[in-house]
Parts: C-alpha cells; structure tokens; sequence
C-alpha cells in the first residue's frame, strides 16, 4: 500500500515585474524595473495575499512610480528603502502584517 504524501502548502509566489519610468543623467528617459515576491508562512494569508494579487500589483507600481519620479538622474536607487515602501502597501492590501516582500533583480536602463 502506497503512502499518500501531503503536499506542504505555498510559502512563496512571484509577482511580475514592475516598471516605473526614471530620468537618466543625460535627461532622457529610462526604465526601471524590479521583480518581486510574496513570502507568508500562514497558509490563510498566502490564499488572501494570492487573492490579492492584482491589488498588490498596483499598490506596487504606485510606490515604484512615485519613487523613481522623484530619483535623481544618475542617483543609484535606495532598496532598502524600496523595500520598506513596498512592505507597507503589502501590509496595506493584505490587511495585516505577516506577508513578507522579497525583491528579485532591480535593473535600471
């Protein structure tokens, strides 16, 4: 008899990149674009993080917009700070903390 195993439920998932338009130190324009993911432990918030995911997209691509708007041409961008906008709007979105934000690749071209 063949043991069923029980799949450990989700702890991570993987939203798509996010891009906000930068000014490069010649004055055009650049892009700038950050992968993201969500991280929760708690099986009840993973399905309400998920649930949520078009919300954070946009909660994010508004903390990013606004961030590189106001980056200076040439400046290199703060993650650290990236990081603690993007939390409190996952915060926000999800309803309470335990959610955790994890940042992939930032590229800016």
């Amino acid at each position: 008899m063949a043991r069923k195993r029980r799949k450990a439920p989700p702890t991570y998932f993987a939203l798509d990149p996010i891009n906000a338009v930068v000014l490069r130190r010649d004055g055009r324009r650049g892009v700038m674009t950050v992968e993201t993911g969500i991280e929760a432990k708690d099986p009840k918030l993973m399905e309400r993080a998920q649930a949520s995911t078009p919300r954070l997209r946009a909660a994010f691509a508004q903390v990013l917009m606004v961030y590189a708007a106001g980056l200076r041409g040439g400046a290199p961008p703060d993650l650290d700070y990236v990081a603690r906008e993007l939390q409190k709007a996952c915060d926000q979105v999800v309803g309470k903390p335990g959610a955790k934000v994890l940042l992939g690749s930032t590229l800016l071209s």
